[in-house]
């Protein structure tokens, strides 16, 4: 039995579906929850023939994704409160998400990802390459699949 669950979100709909069930399943079994967003990169400012920014440009920025991602979680973290389970909340930044959740799998013990089919880019996903088959390619603890 699965004892230490991580849950990927991004906000979207489906990502929630996935919190909620992951947090049924946990509650049911007794696991615990580790929630991850992986936070966007803020953009690199540059300088350059008609760039036009502000000195403060890059920090509120990262403000706003920072807001996001509190949001994010709040939300995901509603979902598994009202399923009776509990959960601890992790951000990691970067442009590489797949690579950031085994990260996190790893460094929080977890023995299992719970990860929703797709994520906020639907049939782009299918021509890019999703985040999920990625995680499913590289992980080396299982990987449940939430449709």
């Amino acid at each position: 039995m699965f004892q230490h669950i991580l849950v990927p979100t991004d906000g979207s709909e489906l990502s929630l579906r996935n919190v909620a069930r992951a947090a049924s399943y946990a509650h049911e079994t007794g696991a615990r929850i580790t929630l991850i967003y992986v936070q966007p990169e803020a953009p690199a400012a540059y300088a350059g023939m008609g760039a036009v920014s502000h000195a403060h440009l890059t920090q509120d920025i990262q403000t706003r994704l920072q807001q996001a991602s509190t949001e994010i979680l709040d939300a995901a973290e509603k979902q598994v409160l009202a399923a009776g389970a509990s959960c601890q909340r992790v951000v990691r930044v970067g442009s590489k998400p797949y690579e950031l959740i085994i990260a996190a799998a790893d460094e929080h013990g977890c023995d299992l990802i719970f990860m929703a089919s797709h994520g906020r880019s639907g049939v782009s996903a299918l021509l890019l390459g999703s985040e999920t088959q990625k995680v499913l390619a590289h992980s080396k603890i299982p990987v449940l699949v939430y449709r």
